[in-house]
């Protein structure tokens, strides 16, 4: 190993990554329980020992330049690193256990969680997970739940969020469907058809008119509030949904409809407690989910 290539403080190393993770400098501070003025220092200190500017400053806050998204998976690779270090020196002194919850929507805790909580079993067998599949908003600050995965940051700033990546959705419909309605080939073609998901159409039409599909609330034959029975409906050929390519590309009996529309986009946001910082347990879980959805097939990386 080249010891002399290795110059940099791991302090400004970990004011970069938060800053990058938090979106401004004070959440930053807020996340390491510093100063504001000392996370500015610490980034400019990093940018001037690289030559590289890691952030554009602006009134809106700090966006990463192209330098600066080059450098963050490395980081976020030696801060997971560490924290695999730190565990393994403590895993023969303290013994990690407990119940950690984690809260989802139904349809990622049947489909998603199952994979991605898995190797814990083998690497934290002491630790015990809850999963409250909830399609509402669990509180975590009243600790109705450890872990949230949300599809929106919260703004509390007692609350710890982390942006792990975001899914794509596109329109499928199964393939007994498909062969008895015939397959759309335009997206006009699309509003002719039927439609199967929320009980609140117009949270679906206003987008779909977006792309040029004049979606009606009539198209919407069979709705449901749980996005695991609107799985089922969609996989029963009873219309056209929209769900995540990660879920529906794999699916053998489902078929992509107007494969070239351009995909919806939404976000994945692991939500949890300041408890973060002194729980072992919580934070083995924690880590666990933003490595596993880091490593997942058909998602777009943060």
């Amino acid at each position: 190993m080249n010891w002399a290539a290795i110059s940099f403080d791991w302090n400004q190393v970990r004011a970069f990554l938060a800053t990058a993770e938090e979106g401004s400098f004070s959440a930053a501070a807020r996340a390491l329980k510093t100063t504001q003025p000392t996370i500015g220092r610490q980034v400019s200190d990093l940018e001037e020992g690289l030559g590289v500017t890691l952030f554009e400053r602006s009134v809106r806050g700090p966006r990463l330049t192209d330098a600066g998204h080059d450098l963050l998976d490395h980081v976020r690779a030696m801060g997971e690193a560490a924290t695999l270090v730190s565990m393994a020196a403590t895993a023969h002194a303290e013994e990690v256990s407990g119940l950690v919850t984690v809260t989802a929507t139904d349809l990622m805790s049947a489909q998603v969680l199952p994979g991605l909580l898995a190797p814990l079993r083998e690497s934290s067998p002491g630790v015990r997970i809850n999963v409250v599949a909830s399609n509402d908003v669990q509180n975590i600050l009243l600790r109705e739940a450890d872990i949230a995965i949300r599809h929106v940051r919260p703004d509390q700033p007692e609350l710890i969020a982390r942006h792990v990546g975001d899914f794509r959705a596109g329109l499928y419909a199964s393939k007994a469907y498909v062969a008895r309605e015939g397959m759309p080939q335009t997206p006009r073609d699309v509003a002719d058809h039927d439609f199967v998901g929320n009980p609140d159409p117009e949270r679906l039409i206003a987008p779909m008119h977006n792309i040029g599909i004049p979606l009606r609330p009539e198209n919407f034959v069979m709705s449901s509030d749980s996005g695991v029975v609107v799985w089922e409906l969609a996989c029963a050929g009873l219309g056209i949904t929209v769900l995540p390519e990660a879920l529906c590309d794999p699916e053998p009996t489902l078929e992509r409809v107007l494969p070239d529309l351009p995909p919806f986009q939404f976000p994945i946001w692991l939500v949890t407690h300041r408890e973060l910082q002194t729980s072992r347990r919580i934070r083995i879980v924690f880590d666990q989910l933003v490595r596993g959805f880091r490593e997942m097939d058909k998602l777009v990386r943060a």
